[in-house]
């Protein structure tokens, strides 16, 4: 019998490694993974390579790892933002490593891996530092640059509702790089507020197929304010 459901997030991520790739959902404030995040933090991994749109927020989620000096580089789009001043100091103290992707580059970066192609090439970036020192090439007379898919160890996602085999599917905007990074990643740990007896969901709900996912851990809901901050906890 397949049964992907894990006691706690503590279970679902054990075995974790140093060094790790770790791709973490989230756009903004938006499908944070914040209680993986937080085992991930108590699971004790270090030497991190953490990819994500941005860089932390306050000093929770994925600012709380980078302040506990677990990650040695990130991954991202927008490092820099009103309240990311943990990566800002981190950074400027030279304690973390930066590689910054624009964003739609990203999400190609990490979709590419989940199917299987080797490399691909896009326009974005061409002529600027970021393109310094790769490859490019002109195609139909247009300037392009190639780009290579962002594999990950282990996945940390948010999701709205799940079922024991793993099928899920998210609420609006937490969807965000959740079914990329999925399907990216050996090992994906998705959290869920509901879990859904199994055939009970419509098949075209189903986002992300359980084949992508390792392990789904149900939590309670969360209020938050405007901005993303946290309330207290809700039944």
């Amino acid at each position: 019998m397949i049964d992907k459901l894990a006691a706690s997030v503590e279970e679902a991520l054990q075995g974790t490694p140093d060094g790790a790739t770790v791709l973490i959902g989230g756009f903004g404030t938006a499908g944070i993974p914040d209680a993986l995040i937080d085992g991930l933090i108590a699971q004790g991994a270090r030497e991190l390579t953490v990819v994500n749109n941005n860089a932390g927020n306050g000093e929770a989620g994925l600012a709380a790892l980078l302040k506990a000096g677990r990650v040695r580089k990130i991954i991202c789009s927008f490092p820099r933002q009103a309240d990311s001043f943990v990566f800002d100091g981190l950074y400027r103290a030279g304690r973390i490593e930066l590689e910054l992707v624009p964003q739609g580059n990203l999400a190609e970066r990490i979709r590419a891996a989940g199917a299987g192609i080797g490399a691909f090439f896009c326009p974005t970036g061409y002529g600027t530092e970021l393109a310094a020192g790769r490859e490019t090439r002109v195609i139909d007379g247009r300037h392009y640059v190639l780009e290579y898919p962002i594999h990950g160890d282990l996945a940390l996602i948010k999701a709205e509702c799940g079922d024991r085999w793993g099928n899920l599917s998210y609420r609006k905007a937490a969807r965000n790089f959740g079914p990329v990074m999925a399907m990216a990643a050996k090992k994906t740990v998705a959290t869920v507020h509901e879990v859904a007896e199994l055939g009970t969901l419509d098949p075209e709900a189903i986002v992300t197929p359980g084949i992508f996912v390792s392990r789904v851990v149900k939590i309670g809901r969360t209020a938050t304010q405007a901005g993303g901050f946290k309330k207290k906890e809700v039944a």
